[in-house]
């Protein structure tokens, strides 16, 4: 289980999870591919950056990264900086994959990412918000509206 990060003014456990497929959904995760990207993650992001790799999962074309990191790394500038540096690094000690994927970029521009809930859902912080103090009052339940009046496609 992730520990919380304790700096100067706050205490924080931000949870990633990040999901990158391969250029072209190429099966290039071979071991020697899984044992690079391992490395590269683990030391020299780690090393150099305020993010931890909790977990690393690949599939044959794709892989997931579960994530730690603090509150002023946004999550696109991670993404950014993970996919540019294995990509980087893969494509130098893996001179096959390189031409597997014909010379241009490792990983699709896309991505999929969702923050993850160390200690429980939506509904159990309902409850413990609920459960504090003596006399709980709700003043607020909103529903997320991001994409309200927004049509969908063909409909």
């Amino acid at each position: 289980m992730s520990e919380p990060i304790r700096k100067r003014h706050n205490v924080n456990c931000l949870l990633y999870h990040l999901v990158c497929p391969a250029k072209y959904r190429r099966k290039v995760f071979s071991e020697a591919v899984e044992a690079t990207l391992k490395t590269v993650c683990c030391d020299a992001i780690e090393f150099g950056f305020e993010m931890r790799f909790v977990e690393i999962g690949a599939d044959e074309d794709h892989v997931h990264f579960l994530i730690q990191t603090v509150p002023t790394m946004q999550p696109s500038r991670m993404v950014q900086i993970i996919k540019s540096i294995t990509g980087r690094q893969i494509f130098e000690r893996h001179p096959e994959v390189k031409r597997m994927l014909w010379g241009g970029q490792f990983w699709t521009s896309g991505y999929y990412i969702n923050t993850v809930g160390l200690h429980g859902n939506e509904e159990t912080i309902r409850k413990y918000v609920e459960g504090q103090g003596k006399d709980y009052k709700l003043i607020h339940r909103g529903q997320l509206t991001l994409f309200e009046g927004l049509t969908s496609i063909g409909h």
